[in-house]
């Protein structure tokens, strides 16, 4: 163990990351949050620390991390930070403090190649189109080299490809110990590789799923740690929500069914028992979801039971899944695959039975309608308890960092959503000189966001700034109507590259958008984080609305409601503040570098008409505001002076 002033030390002017990394800058808040995170991890302590962009969080959590002595679980938002961690920040810090320690990377099983179902995939011969033949050849070839079979490395198959579910696992059709490929299993290896590293990172889908199994008594997947530290915290409330769930969906279903019968295969007699009661799930699941149709896209469950048609249709669905259950416990001993099919049936016959009857007072039940399917869910109505009871159980230190967790310099809102009881605190400030960097734009005479032809006047008050900064913007959406009203206005007048979220994986549309130089991006949802465009490619953020929360959200709106009888106002106490954390992730897309200049453009005008707008703009970075357009012509002009 090393002393505080030995972290900062090491960090500092004179420490080794300035002397070994190029680049590198010694910054007093990253030294000041790497002291925090070692305070934390030796007291086994709670810590909230938002860390401004351009800290270095990264690295001030990762060296007093491994230098702690203790066993450390990293996690964090996606796949791709968790890649950028392990694969480039990691091995940086590693080297510089000359860390003799045993990393590991583990993601959820998903995203490892199953050699058992690629073998199945492979001898089925299945008629697959020429696209999905190339893939499936590209894959075999692949799994003959991989050594850790993560899909990533194989970047020629596309990652929404239909052919990846077919030679991946899922915690249900795996067969575990039973598997002819167990051995070799890539699954298996990652695990092991973590059960004895010093250091493991994940993403936070993988560390809630582990841990709300293990409150279920199941085995873990993740080693015990002495610390957990969650980077991109501000995305924990909304996971934790799905992980405390119940769920069940059609997909599940119909898979479950279709499973059924491929393990008929060479198992004589089984097919003439087992035909009947898959086509009847198959039939019952198509009818409910038909039943479903004139429902909005997500409510509350009452709307189902209020619906004679829907109720027989669920009960019918319930009935059909538990007589096929019934009809696999005589196969179950058959063959691994039947046992393991049965073990699936009885699972979500159990869970379905579950969400449909349960009335508890903590659970908010509700269902989801997409194209083709449904999934009906049973959530906490509060996530502390279970959270609470989660971190407990651990007795680590938990250290949550992310750059939007405070509301106005208050860290409550976040704490409160966690169960958090007297946590640290600690906000740095980012070292971006914003006051030079930035400028915050606010038209003036937008109307009302609720007025219909709202998208259309944004854009007529945005059109100045783009030719201004001569395109190199990016646009956020509240909406996904929105976004493509926007669309389909700025095609016909804009001279730049357009790129429109849902044309193109994300990933490719962000590398067109930095390679065009001038393009203009619109994007919705997940667009408004992670997303890192330094550099002048990005000189303008516009966003159209304050985010609050869709309201047809059956979880949100029991929420609010079991807030306003705890005598809590339920806007200024729960919407507002969800909603400054998401503005201020949009906002944090324009400075990304100490170099970048830039426009936000925000056009809701109850930023400067309600009250709650000063909690917004009090909430952002200190940078100068301006309602008048020739502030920002001047400020591009300045700009373009300067670079010439």
């Amino acid at each position: 163990m090393i002393d505080n002033e030995d972290v900062a030390a090491l960090l500092g002017t004179e420490g080794p990351f300035a002397r070994e990394l190029p680049n590198f800058a010694p910054r007093a808040a990253q030294q000041d949050m790497a002291r925090a995170v070692q305070h934390a991890i030796a007291e086994r302590e709670t810590l909230i620390a938002e860390a401004g962009t351009g800290t270095g969080k990264t690295f001030a959590y990762l060296v007093p991390a491994l230098l702690s002595g203790e066993r450390v679980i990293v996690s964090t938002g996606t796949k791709a930070l968790q890649d950028q961690l392990y694969f480039r920040d990691l091995p940086r810090v590693r080297s510089v403090l000359d860390a003799r320690l045993k990393t590991a990377l583990l993601k959820g099983r998903s995203n490892y190649l199953c050699l058992y179902r690629l073998d199945q995939t492979v001898r089925e011969g299945a008629t697959f189109d020429r696209t999905q033949a190339s893939q499936l050849a590209a894959v075999r070839a692949w799994s003959a080299r991989t050594r850790r079979g993560d899909r990533m490395e194989l970047a020629e198959v596309p990652e929404e490809s239909p052919l990846w579910p077919r030679v991946t696992s899922t915690p249900e059709n795996c067969l575990g110990v039973e598997c002819q490929f167990y051995d070799d299993c890539h699954v298996v290896k990652a695990r092991r590789e973590a059960q004895e590293a010093d250091l493991v990172v994940v993403n936070h889908h993988l560390l809630f799923a582990d841990l709300a199994l293990k409150q279920e008594g199941f085995g873990e997947i993740l080693p015990g740690a002495q610390a957990f530290i969650l980077d991109e915290a501000h995305q924990i409330p909304e996971l934790a929500g799905q992980f405390f769930s119940q769920s069940i969906s059609a997909r599940q279903l119909s898979e479950l069914a279709q499973d059924s019968l491929n393990e008929c295969n060479g198992v004589t007699g089984a097919i003439g028992l087992l035909l009947e009661p898959v086509e009847a799930l198959q039939e019952a699941v198509r009818k409910l979801r038909l039943a479903m149709d004139a429902l909005p896209e997500r409510g509350p469950f009452h709307l189902l039971e209020a619906s004679d048609a829907i109720s027989a249709a669920l009960h019918d669905t319930r009935e059909v899944l538990a007589a096929l259950t019934d009809v696999l416990v005589s196969q179950a001993e058959r063959s691994r695959g039947f046992a393991n099919v049965h073990e699936r049936a009885a699972h979500l016959s159990e869970r379905l039975d579950r969400i449909a009857e349960r009335e508890s007072e903590r659970d908010v039940r509700w269902f989801e309608l997409f194209p083709r399917g449904f999934a009906l869910h049973a959530t906490p109505l509060d996530l502390a308890a279970p959270l609470r009871a989660m971190r407990e159980q651990t007795q680590a230190a938990w250290v949550h960092t992310s750059a939007t967790l405070s509301v106005a310099g208050s860290f409550d809102h976040f704490a409160r959503q966690l169960g958090l009881e007297d946590p640290q605190t600690l906000h740095v400030e980012s070292p971006f000189d914003y006051a030079k960097q930035a400028l915050c734009y606010l038209p003036e005479n937008l109307p009302d966001p609720s007025v219909r032809d709202y998208t259309d006047r944004v854009i007529e008050a945005v059109l100045p700034v783009l030719h201004a900064s001569n395109g190199r913007a990016f646009l956020l959406f509240t909406s996904h109507r929105a976004l493509r009203r926007a669309a389909d206005l700025l095609r016909e007048r804009v001279p730049w590259p357009l790129f429109v979220q849902g044309t193109a994986p994300r990933h490719r549309l962000l590398e067109e958008f930095r390679a065009s130089g001038h393009g203009v991006l619109l994007g919705a949802a997940s667009f408004w984080e992670g997303v890192d465009v330094a550099g002048e490619a990005l000189s303008v953020v516009v966003i159209d609305k304050l985010p609050f929360a869709a309201p047809d959200d059956p979880v949100l709106q029991a929420r609010l409601e079991a807030l306003e009888h705890s005598g809590i106002n339920p806007f200024m106490g729960w919407q507002v503040p969800s909603a400054v954390i998401a503005l201020k992730q949009g906002a944090g897309r324009l400075i990304r570098d100490v170099h970048d200049r830039g426009v936000l453009v925000l056009c809701d005008p109850r930023l400067t008409t309600k009250g709650y707008g000063r909690l917004f703009l009090g909430s952002l970075p200190s940078m100068p505001r301006t309602r008048a357009l020739a502030d920002v012509q001047a400020f591009f002009a300045d700009s373009a002076a300067a670079a010439g």
